[in-house]
């Protein structure tokens, strides 16, 4: 133990008495530590961007009952092929006892929502069941949702997100007060509809960032001299945006009470103007993941007896969307790992070339050590701890400037999702540092422990 200590001390007095040389050593593993963390930090917040969407959709528990090409066994039994109706639903709600929540939904597409002179297409106009808000993940944050007498007596009533409240009414940019259109009447392709409710304004952090980017922005540019032209405003839309799509699709939304949009929409729609009573989904949440294979099992079974032995139908869960972030995670996570070990390799080739040289210059020292008796083996470790003592050092020194490079990229570009550093990716960065002083040294300890003790008290 004493020996280690005192091979740790010598260490240091000889990285102390060579600073600068010492320093220029370290930077390779300065820059590989510090771009390893970065590079964590930087994934880590693209991760949680478009995990951030994954859950607006609803979380890893829902599952989306699909219509699908009959199998080519029952082909002949396409024109029988009932599709998705609330017979299904009701059926699922006797019988799937693994299902916690169960939402049948019913859409228009192409609507128009307007009101005075102003128009928008909503994201999607859906005919839904209360049960939307848990499977939707939604918050009501103004008014209220859908009663059983609006459903009963299909009221003309609806629950609009803020995006449809923005386009119709105003942003709070706009007109620098928050509006809540709560009892106005809008017009659904013409018909006029109660508003009821509104939703919570919904984003991710990354639009977070953004607005507030854009607010702080506007209050610069109102600063400035008015003068300036004026340029036209653009929506830049949401598809430069990772994830973006969920939090838009959310805000634009407008539903209404199911048996609403059957008699108002959908009871004499299509191309020749007939009944449509199929559902546009039906979504399914199961009571936990770890019974999933079991609750998909047992709706098929229920859904088998409702379509009568026809399979035109299929589910489909949010797994293939997780293993996608991941796969894509895990590439990007090689591709900069890679590229940072690289740099640690640089920096342990720098290491292992200043501890030749340093033996170079100690060799009377060397000689003098083994004369009096020391051994192979202490002066083999003397050098691999001094070189793991320059690596470690720098090793710190990095994991302080990985700090300060993910700060500076956070202020370099405020709309991003905040990088998040962790702990795992500090341990795995100072541990590769650490790794690569001890495996820099060997080659250095192992001539400067083969030394003739003789020689090199006659060495020039």
């Amino acid at each position: 133990m004493m020996e280690l200590v005192s091979a740790i001390v010598i260490g240091l007095k000889e990285i102390w008495a060579h600073k600068f040389r010492s320093f220029l050593t370290m930077l390779g593993v300065i820059l590989g530590v510090s771009s390893i963390v970065a590079l964590t930090a930087v994934l880590n917040g693209m991760e949680n961007g478009m995990k951030e969407a994954l859950i607006a959709m609803g979380g890893l528990d829902k599952v989306l009952l699909r219509e699908q090409d009959l199998p080519a066994w029952q082909e002949y039994l396409s024109d029988q092929a009932p599709g998705r109706t609330m017979a299904d639903v009701y059926a699922l709600k006797n019988g799937a006892n693994l299902l916690k929540v169960i939402s049948p939904e019913m859409a228009y597409y192409g609507a128009v929502v307007s009101r005075a002179g102003k128009s928008t297409r909503p994201s999607e106009l859906v005919g839904v069941w209360p049960a939307v808000l848990e499977m939707n993940l939604h918050e009501v944050e103004h008014g209220r949702f859908f009663t059983s007498m609006d459903e009963e007596h299909a009221k003309n009533v609806c629950v609009i997100g803020t995006g449809i409240r923005d386009a119709l009414f105003g942003s709070p940019e706009e007109t620098n007060q928050e509006i809540i259109p709560i009892g106005e009447t809008i017009f659904i392709n013409n018909q006029p509809f109660v508003i009821v409710g509104m939703f919570k304004r919904y984003e991710s952090e990354l639009e977070r960032k953004l607005r507030e980017l854009s607010q702080k922005n506007s209050k610069q540019n109102n600063s400035a001299s008015t003068n300036k032209p004026a340029t036209a405003a653009r929506n830049r839309g949401w598809g430069g945006r990772p994830g973006g799509w969920a939090f838009w699709m959310k805000n634009n939304t407008v539903y209404i009470p199911l048996n609403s949009m059957w008699l108002r929409f959908r009871a004499a729609s299509g191309a020749t103007d007939t009944p449509n009573n199929k559902l546009t989904d039906i979504d399914l949440k199961v009571v936990s993941l770890e019974k999933l294979e079991s609750a998909l099992q047992q709706a098929r079974n229920i859904l088998m007896i409702t379509h009568h032995g026809i399979e035109d139908f299929t589910f489909v869960t949010q797994e293939n969307a997780v293993e996608d972030i991941n796969k894509t995670m895990r590439n990007a996570r090689l591709t900069g790992g890679l590229i940072s070990v690289i740099s640690l390799v640089i920096g342990g080739i720098g290491i292992m070339n200043i501890m030749l040289a340093s033996i170079s210059e100690r060799v009377r020292e060397l000689g003098i050590c083994k004369a009096i008796g020391a051994s192979n083996f202490s002066i083999f470790i003397q050098i691999i701890v001094e070189s793991t003592i320059i690596s470690t050092i720098g090793g710190i020194i990095g994991l302080a400037v990985s700090h300060g490079l993910v700060y500076i990229l956070a202020m370099l570009t405020p709309e991003q999702n905040t990088p998040v550093i962790t702990l795992t990716g500090m341990v795995v960065a100072a541990a590769f540092s650490t790794i690569v002083g001890v495996l820099a040294g060997i080659y250095p300890a192992i001539k400067a422990s083969k030394l003739n003790p003789i020689q090199a008290l006659r060495y020039e």
